[in-house]
């Protein structure tokens, strides 16, 4: 499912579930050989973490479903070793050098939402724009935007509008994390 808002660019989840069903089938892997795969990319920190891998179910739903976290799309993108803006259609801004930051198997990738928050609150504040007014540029409501402040996880969909519109490619908030 392509979610758009009031801007003329989107992720499309569809998109990215196509390519990750792509190369899983290209690879011979069933859904939980894929889950597996996912979890090893940072075998050593989920060791040491006492994590699960993740549940080939939940992989399969996403599919079906074509959205997502933004947390949850990195073990995704990694994989395939693509950035976000790959998934990205309509008018999507020029951002620059979009690469995803290398993490190895004692490292997992993570959004910090609370950075892409106070980018976002400069730029609206220079602008001289309200959270309502930015929420109806963005096409959302204004506590979609002000929760980005607290928020562990935000719809993949709303992160790439604001890294969009900021100008900015979402690897500036993306971070290899030792937890």
């Amino acid at each position: 499912m392509v979610v758009s808002t009031a801007g003329t660019v989107a992720f499309d989840g569809e998109k990215l579930i196509r390519a990750l069903d792509d190369e899983r089938s290209a690879r011979s892997l069933p859904w939980r050989g894929l889950a597996v795969e996912l979890w090893e990319q940072s075998a050593d920190l989920n060791a040491r973490l006492g994590d699960d891998a993740l549940c080939p179910g939940a992989l399969h739903r996403t599919a079906v479903r074509g959205t997502m976290s933004c947390q949850y799309a990195l073990p995704l993108l990694r994989w395939l070793g693509r950035p976000p803006e790959d998934f990205l259609v309509g008018d999507v801004a020029d951002v620059g050098e979009t690469a995803l930051v290398e993490a190895g198997p004692d490292k997992r990738l993570h959004w910090d939402l609370a950075e892409l928050y106070a980018d976002l609150d400069r730029r609206r504040q220079s602008r001289g724009l309200t959270w309502a007014a930015l929420g109806a540029e963005l096409g959302c409501t204004p506590s979609r935007l002000t929760n980005l402040r607290t928020a562990r996880q935000a719809d993949m969909g709303l992160a790439m509008q604001v890294t969009q519109w900021l100008g900015e490619p979402a690897a500036r908030y993306i971070h290899a994390t030792d937890w």
